[in-house]
């Protein structure tokens, strides 16, 4: 009788050892999530700077640059103008990006699609346009697009994502986005997960070198200061093209 009251206690003994070790278990894994949490946030917080903000920009600065505001849907009619090819000779832009049918493309900052109808014409049937923009209202207009351009696709990001799947994007290209990112840091690793190996990053924007370049300067970055900060994520600058009127277009390729 004792003996099976003994084997009875042995065996509730390490029942309850293995409830109270699942039970530490999961208290471990909440505190260690909270932890994770709260550094992941900590992070960000730290690595942007908050000062006055300056004339059309937001006082928020990341690796020394202010973040210069968004131009709003309400300025869509811009990014349509009629002389938009010849003063910024998006045709010359276009062709620098070695684009082949069947590629999939990331137009991040896509706005009304200006860039994306004309790449969409350079990957065919078989290659895909991801129209990425944060704000719905573009997101609407992306959507008109697909009546005539079946293979592309909007999407809408958040300020710190793009919301493009894993290893899907062949090119991402920012056209006069980047400057005026949020969370840069964040959208381009988030960017980064979507590229392919050796997939190429494209960031288009007004020189900063150049006074001559009639763009507000919040809205211009230097080449040095955008290898600078793509530079943080392991990214390697292949080239700079200066044959536009008043950008350069930096290129970088994911290891």
């Amino acid at each position: 009788m004792i003996e099976f009251i003994d084997s009875n206690l042995l065996i509730l003994t390490m029942k309850l050892k293995k409830h109270y070790l699942i039970f530490f278990c999961l208290i471990l894994t909440a505190i260690t999530s909270k932890w994770s949490i709260a550094e992941s946030q900590s992070n960000a917080t730290s690595r942007y700077e908050f000062y006055t903000p300056s004339i059309d920009a937001t006082g928020k600065v990341f690796m020394g640059r202010e973040i210069a505001n968004v131009m709003g849907f309400q300025g869509a009619a811009w990014l349509e103008r009629q002389n938009r090819v010849s003063e910024e000779r998006t045709d010359i832009l276009v062709k620098s990006l070695d684009l082949a049918v069947g590629m999939h493309i990331a137009d991040i900052g896509a706005g009304t699609g200006f860039l994306s109808r004309e790449i969409v014409k350079l990957v065919g049937e078989r290659g895909q346009v991801f129209a990425v923009d944060v704000q719905p209202e573009m997101i609407g207009k992306l959507k008109n697009l697909q009546k005539n351009y079946r293979n592309i696709t909007p999407i809408l990001a958040s300020n710190h994502k793009t919301n493009l799947a894993q290893s899907t994007v062949d090119l991402a290209i920012m056209v006069d986005v980047y400057h005026e990112l949020a969370y840069p840091f964040e959208v381009i690793q988030d960017t980064m997960q979507a590229l392919k190996k050796n997939g190429r990053l494209v960031l288009v924007e007004y020189r900063g070198e150049d006074d001559s370049v009639p763009i507000k300067s919040s809205h211009k970055m230097t080449e040095a200061q955008i290898i600078k900060e793509m530079r943080v994520h392991g990214l390697q600058h292949e080239k700079t093209i200066k044959s536009l009127p008043w950008q350069h277009v930096v290129i970088f390729t994911k290891p």
